[in-house]
Order: structure tokens, then C-alpha cells, then sequence
């Protein structure tokens, strides 16, 4: 991907951030928001506002003009732009859900070309919008893909943006470059003890036993409801780390945010301290340990009795 590429795209995830910001303004703490209308392509039940959000991220891709691969948990996986004067009916596709789902070899490699993928949660942390409580946003992870034997995984993510709607914070990064918020570089926290330290961490569905020991130790523990905006923090230094030990958390939810820790300094790791490059589709999942160097990501790593 060129300079040129980089912008083009950055300017629409940024023009995608603002319109869906607009969009669900209006249904933050409404009770409407919360209205379940179907189940998403993801399994799991869409929120009018969650539907309202990705409305407006299919509409500014096709107002982009360029082809370009949709990866969103409502909706399923979509080729957008793919033919000239090509019409979206978005309603059509969603009443088509599993139909318009396309994980497999055949899907990316139609061409040799270099293709884009928007890996997108439109709105993460549904439930904390439709309380109003200010911790959700949106994440946007962009993937240059070449077709070749393996399908496309998250070491193909070139870009990511992720916006708190709830504070204004914009998080910004692109590979191999810095990792900004507001427009500044940041970096991870560099606390290595962890009776010292404060962490996010998503614990229901979890075994006590995986973390008991971490909940003795760790000075502050946090439960946002947001796990792109948690991920970040470790980017930025407000937590020293994060971890998901479920081993179900989606891969497309932490595409940017991946790829913010790493630029930034930090470390994230599967539970057993692997390296993270899962697919890029809806089914894939993981575990995550997420700090902001690695002597903490050490330490939690020996606690847990995986070292």
C-alpha cells in the first residue's frame, strides 16, 4: 500500500467514524437502541443501533468507488464495488445472511490483485451506548491482501482507527509507523510488578482458576465492556495490561487494536504467550494477554503457571 493508498483510506475510515457517530448520536441512551431486530451474521442479536452503525459504514464504502471486502459481525462478509455501477441492497443481503458469507480460498482469490479489507465493528460496546455509559466507540481495521495459499490473517492489517464516540478520543495507527491519540504519540505503561499495576480484563465465561491467582495480586482491576477501547489503553499506557482468557473473543474485534499495542511498544500474546495472527472472518477466536512490556507480560505469564 502506497502513501497515496494510505490516505485514500484513512480519509474513509475517518469519514466512516464521523457518520456513524452522527447517526447513533441520536439513540445513546434510549431505550430504542437496545431493541433487538434480528440475530447478526456473528450469531449473536443485532441492536437497532448496531444495524443504524453499519448502514452508515456499507454506505461510505460504496460512496468510496473503489472495490473493497466488508468484514462486520451484523452483517457477514460482502464484496462491495466489485462491478461497475454495482447497487447494494443491504436489506437483501441481511435476509440472504450465511448465503453472502465467504471464509474460503475461492472468495479472495477471484483476483491476483491486491485487495482491501475493512475489518469493522461498527459499534463496540453496544450495551454501554444504549446505558450510556461512556466507554464505546468504533473500531476499523484495514487489510491489504494478496492472494496466495493462506487466507488473509491479521499480519495483513495495514491501518487501524478506533474512536471512544463517549470522549472524542481518536486512536490511529498504521504499520510500522507510531501509535497516536489525538493526533500524538503515546506509549505503553513500563510498570513491570504487577501487585503495582492496574488491568482491564473480560472474566465472565472464564474459569476462576485461570485467573484467581492474577485477582489476588493486581492492584486494580477494570471491566469496561469494550474490548477494542480496553486493548487500546494498554497502547497508550492507561493500562499496564489487558487480558480475554475466554478463548472465544473475535478475532476482527481486536484487528486495530492489535496492531495500536504493537505499534505503540507493547506486547499481546495468545494465552499460551504465542504470537496472534488469527484469520480474518467471523469465526475465528482467541485468547489475549495484552502489556505494556515484557517483563509484566512475564510475570503474569509465570503466575498463570504457563511458565
Amino acid at each position: 500500500m502506497d502513501e497515496s493508498d494510505l490516505h485514500f483510506w484513512k480519509s474513509i475510515a475517518i469519514k466512516m467514524t464521523d457518520q456513524v457517530e452522527k447517526a447513533i448520536s441520536p439513540l445513546i441512551g434510549t431505550k430504542e437502541a437496545g431493541e433487538i431486530i434480528r440475530m447478526g451474521a456473528d450469531g449473536t442479536p443485532s441492536k437497532l443501533i448496531d444495524l443504524v452503525a453499519e448502514d452508515e459504514v456499507i454506505e461510505v464504502l460504496v460512496s468510496s468507488k473503489r472495490p473493497v471486502t466488508l468484514i462486520s459481525e451484523e452483517i457477514g462478509t460482502i464484496k462491495i464495488n466489485s462491478s461497475p455501477n454495482e447497487y447494494i441492497d443491504i436489506e437483501a443481503l441481511r435476509n440472504a445472511q450465511g448465503k453472502n458469507l465467504r471464509n474460503t480460498e475461492d472468495f479472495y482469490n477471484s483476483s491476483n490483485d491486491p485487495q482491501i479489507i475493512f475489518v469493522v465493528d461498527p459499534l463496540d460496546g453496544t450495551s454501554n451506548a444504549v446505558k450510556k455509559i461512556p466507554a464505546f466507540g468504533i473500531s476499523i481495521a484495514i487489510a491489504e491482501y494478496t492472494p496466495t495459499k493462506d487466507l488473509p490473517s491479521l499480519n495483513d492489517v495495514k491501518m487501524g482507527f478506533i474512536k471512544n464516540f463517549a470522549t472524542g478520543d481518536f486512536y490511529e495507527v498504521i504499520k510500522d509507523k507510531e501509535s497516536l491519540v489525538n493526533g500524538k504519540k503515546v506509549s505503553p505503561s513500563i510498570q513491570t510488578s504487577l501487585n503495582h499495576s492496574s488491568m482491564g480484563a473480560f472474566i465472565y465465561g472464564t474459569k476462576f482458576s485461570q485467573i484467581n491467582n492474577i485477582c489476588k495480586i493486581i492492584r486494580r482491576m477494570r471491566i469496561l465492556g469494550s474490548v477494542a477501547l480496553e486493548l487500546s489503553y494498554v497502547g497508550n499506557g492507561a493500562y499496564d495490561a489487558f487480558m480475554d482468557l475466554r478463548g472465544n473473543l473475535r478475532v476482527v474485534d481486536i484487528a486495530a487494536a492489535k496492531l495500536f499495542v504493537e505499534q505503540s511498544g507493547g506486547l499481546i500474546t495468545d494465552q499460551a504467550g504465542l504470537p496472534l495472527n488469527g484469520l480474518l472472518n467471523l469465526s475465528s477466536r482467541t485468547s489475549i494477554i495484552a502489556t505494556g512490556n515484557k517483563d509484566l507480560h512475564k510475570e503474569i505469564m509465570k503466575i498463570m503457571e504457563v511458565i
